[in-house]
């Protein structure tokens, strides 16, 4: 991982140690050690208050890898944020499904849920920290805090920079917030501190405002490049963007396929390209991978957590998987594959990882470790063998957003009318074939470039990687009866959900402390 970013964000836990437990009130400042009247003596503090925000993303409180926890109610390990992220994308899916019976997990496996569940609770008052953080951020960035104190027009200059990427980070959680919950409140650091309860937005007002955030802030972020590994850049915003865009019609009921293919378009014409390593965008040194748009951060020295990449590298190691060749002290026994998401890339070279010695494909006992095949994906070694820095705490970043989605994102809206060329399309999609065969003995041809492809394609290619529930949602295939996988619905061969479960509910804890709220229908 990247030695600069990793130092600054060691530094902001330590000097900040911002605060929440719990917060209900999305207006509420967070709560911090250091007050605002000797926080900023130091103008390195305003980098450190950023680089906390980062934070955010990758550690569960102020001290790693436990004991200071950043949200109350939840194991804290159970608590980080990309941990929560990660199971609420993957876990109700055909994708993945994990061992463990703690309250309110094996709901998360079958699309079970209730509106108490303490990880769709804890994920939600985890976008709301990320977004507090924020916009704390903004509120001590204004121009009138800056002339207050002085602040020179050097360090203006680079604090403008800054104030971009807090929005970004902003944007980031409340496109997570709106894509698992649905309509929620919109609150911005111009809303008063301990004013009412925020009202609740629609999803649509929600999608506008993200879309004008990140189109309002690209061109001042950092240009991508491998100085900046680690930080939003202008092509990390062009891959929001074209997330966002792909899922405009879920969200608001109007298709932007044109401008999801354009935003993909810029990220495929940034500086990053295709790493001609796919397993080395999955592995300690990852952070030399030039695919890797965005990544959260992770490092087993500074950066500790029993969440995060921790999590993913020890949780899908068990069985006869030797805890020593994914580069960690022990297994946890936890995820496997569901038969589907095995199904579909058996005999794809990307999926030479997958661990079948002692696994059955399929999962008549969801808490058996060896039932479902073990996939190891995310390892704590590096791409020519070496261990990482910590057997405990991983090295390897996760990579939130890679060039390879920027090009099946192309290839999507393509076949869905947004422009470009099918020519095109077929050739991002084979390009990505060629890394995993060597050669072109896995390209397809034009007929086999169907919408149906493209989903499963997503889901070699991107395997375990957070996206496969919206992907299933914008298919029309997450709930109802068309499609089953095994244990959805809660039965071992699956069986229809309700639609409703396409959203997450708000908190039943939320709806009580603001009466603003309305809840999901179906909740």
């Amino acid at each position: 991982m990247n030695r600069s970013i990793r130092t600054t964000l060691g530094v902001a836990v330590i000097l900040l140690g911002l605060g929440v437990a719990g917060c209900t009130d999305t207006t509420q400042e967070p709560s911090s050690t250091v007050t605002e009247t000797n926080a900023f003596n130091d103008p390195t503090a305003y980098r450190a208050f950023l680089a906390k925000v980062y934070a955010g993303l990758a550690v569960s409180g102020q001290q790693g890898p436990a004991g200071q926890p950043d949200i109350s109610n939840i194991d804290e390990g159970f608590s980080q944020y990309l941990r929560l992220y990660w199971e609420a994308q993957e876990l109700p899916t055909d994708e993945a499904v994990i061992a463990w019976g703690d309250v309110g997990l094996p709901e998360m496996n079958t699309q079970i849920w209730a509106s108490s569940n303490s990880f769709v609770v804890a994920m939600y008052y985890r976008i709301y920290f990320q977004v507090g953080m924020a916009n704390e951020f903004l509120r001590q960035t204004s121009d009138a805090k800056l002339t207050e104190r002085g602040v020179s027009a050097a360090l203006r200059e680079t604090i403008q920079t800054y104030r971009a990427e807090a929005r970004f980070l902003r944007a980031l959680s409340y496109w997570h917030g709106v894509d698992l919950f649905g309509p929620i409140p919109l609150v911005t650091e111009d809303d008063p501190i301990g004013s009412t309860p925020p009202a609740q937005s629609t999803r649509t007002e929600v999608f506008d405002f993200i879309v004008s955030e990140l189109t309002a802030i690209r061109s001042q972020l950092p240009v991508a490049g491998a100085a900046t590994y680690g930080r939003a850049t202008d092509a990390a915003a062009s891959m929001l963007l074209a997330h966002v865009y792909l899922n405009a019609e879920v969200y608001t009921g109007t298709p932007r396929y044109a401008d999801a293919l354009a935003a993909a378009q810029a990220v495929i014409a940034s500086p990053h390209t295709l790493d001609p390593n796919f397993r080395r965008v999955f592995q300690a040194d990852n952070h030399t991978s030039p695919e890797i748009i965005f990544p959260i951060i992770q490092d087993g020295v500074h950066t500790q957590t029993w969440g995060g990449m921790t999590f993913l590298v020890h949780a899908a190691c068990g069985g006869s998987i030797d805890p020593a060749s994914v580069g960690v002290d022990g297994c946890w026994f936890g995820l496997r594959l569901k038969p589907e998401a095995y199904a579909r890339s058996v005999g794809d070279p990307r999926a030479s990882y997958f661990h079948t010695d002692g696994q059955t494909v399929g999962i008549a006992s969801i808490s058996d470790f060896s039932h479902g095949i073990a996939a190891p994906k995310y390892q704590n070694v590096t791409s020519t063998g070496g261990p990482g820095s910590n057997a405990t705490h991983v090295d390897t970043d996760f990579p939130m957003f890679r060039l390879a989605d920027a090009y099946l994102i192309y290839a999507e809206a393509a076949l869905r009318g947004g422009g470009g060329t099918r020519e095109q399309a077929l050739a991002y999609v084979n390009a990505l074939r060629e890394r995993a065969y060597g050669d072109a003995s896995g390209n397809i041809t034009d007929p086999e470039l169907t919408l149906d492809f493209i989903l499963d394609e997503r889901g070699r290619e991107l395997l375990w990687e957070a996206h496969r529930r919206p992907d299933l949602i914008r298919y029309g295939r997450f709930t109802g009866g068309d499609y089953l996988w095994a244990w959805k619905g809660g039965v071992v061969g699956g069986t229809a959900t309700a639609t409703y479960r396409d959203l997450y509910p708000l908190p039943a804890s939320e709806l009580v402390t603001n009466p603003n709220l309305a809840q999901n229908p179906g909740y």
